[in-house]
């Protein structure tokens, strides 16, 4: 079983640098890929209430739980309030919610999964529409939001809370006013968005990236993202004997990020996790470096023309 190393956050806690993405993982599949990865070594499982697979993941993990693999401390769950919830009204309800769903006492990190939100209709309507076809937003100040999450802390809902797709500038502002500073913030990051600036922005402040879609959400059929089959790619990956995949978060690891690859395939879950046994050097890490082109694979861009949408700006 392979041991993944931690990193220790602002608060004290500490998050394994390697997790287990669960997005559009779905019923038994998810269930029986978050069983695997726990088996194997993975204590980091990121979900979220948008996912509508809460309920899944939890029921793998308190199987592992309950056969004795696992004590409820060792995993580190992280799971986040969907963009319906972001009202300062139902931040504690939308806790209590993921936390029915999950089966568990106790969130290990909580996030914002949205600085924008959406009317809210009921918990199942994830994306209202209006009569012109998009997103029906409110204006919540997610301040306001953030404000009730610090609660959820004080409540013992959760152990640690943080923000997801916010820019440098929303960060900021965030920490402008916080009691509880955020422990992460989750942005989409691979080879081609390395996001070094805010890696560096987030370092200095003590927050740490975690990065979503770090493999760039591979379509080998389309031979995509193109970094996986370039030949500089593939010629460092046949140095260390590891496949494109392993270099890549690899990478991403070593520049300060935690990937979160997402997989439902126990040979990919493996693969993931085993990376552990090697370092790229300084060189390998440079050649590397230029295959990011800054371009983003989830651009929201239904949600473009809201106050709060967060990728008007570089960084």
């Amino acid at each position: 079983m392979v041991v993944i190393p931690k990193i220790t956050l602002n608060n004290g806690t500490q998050m394994p640098v390697l997790g287990l993405g669960t997005y559009l993982g779905k019923s038994e599949d998810i269930y029986n890929a978050v069983k695997y990865a726990i088996e194997i070594g993975y204590r980091h499982i990121d979900t979220a209430f948008y996912y509508q697979n809460e309920a899944d993941v939890g029921r793998a993990i308190r199987e592992k739980i309950d056969q004795g693999l696992v004590k409820r401390e060792d995993i580190f769950l992280v799971t986040k309030l969907s963009p319906i919830h972001n009202e300062p009204s139902k931040v504690e309800y939308a806790c209590q919610k993921s936390l029915e769903n999950l089966g568990l006492d106790y969130i290990d990190l909580y996030l914002i999964h949205f600085p924008a939100g959406l009317d809210y209709y009921d918990d199942k309507v994830q994306g209202p529409l209006n009569e012109k076809a998009n997103v029906r937003f409110n204006d919540a100040d997610y301040v306001d939001t953030w404000r009730e999450m610090e609660k959820l802390v004080k409540k013992g809902l959760v152990k640690s809370i943080g923000i997801s797709n916010f820019n440098s500038e929303q960060t900021q502002r965030i920490l402008d006013i916080c009691k509880i500073k955020p422990v992460v913030n989750q942005v989409e990051c691979h080879v081609e968005l390395n996001q070094k600036k805010l890696i560096e922005f987030s370092k200095q402040r003590d927050i740490v990236i975690t990065a979503y879609c770090p493999l760039g959400r591979p379509n080998p059929a389309e031979k995509k993202p193109a970094f996986l089959y370039d030949d500089r790619f593939i010629a460092i990956s046949q140095k260390y004997k590891k496949t494109p995949a392993q270099i890549a978060l690899k990478y991403l690891i070593q520049i300060g990020a935690v990937p979160i690859p997402k997989s439902t395939t126990n040979t990919r879950i493996a693969e993931n996790i085993d990376l552990f046994d090697f370092e790229l050097p300084k060189d390998d890490m440079s050649i590397l470096d230029t295959f990011n082109t800054g371009d983003r694979i989830c651009k929201f861009e239904l949600w473009a023309n809201h106050q709060y949408y967060p990728f008007s700006i570089e960084f």
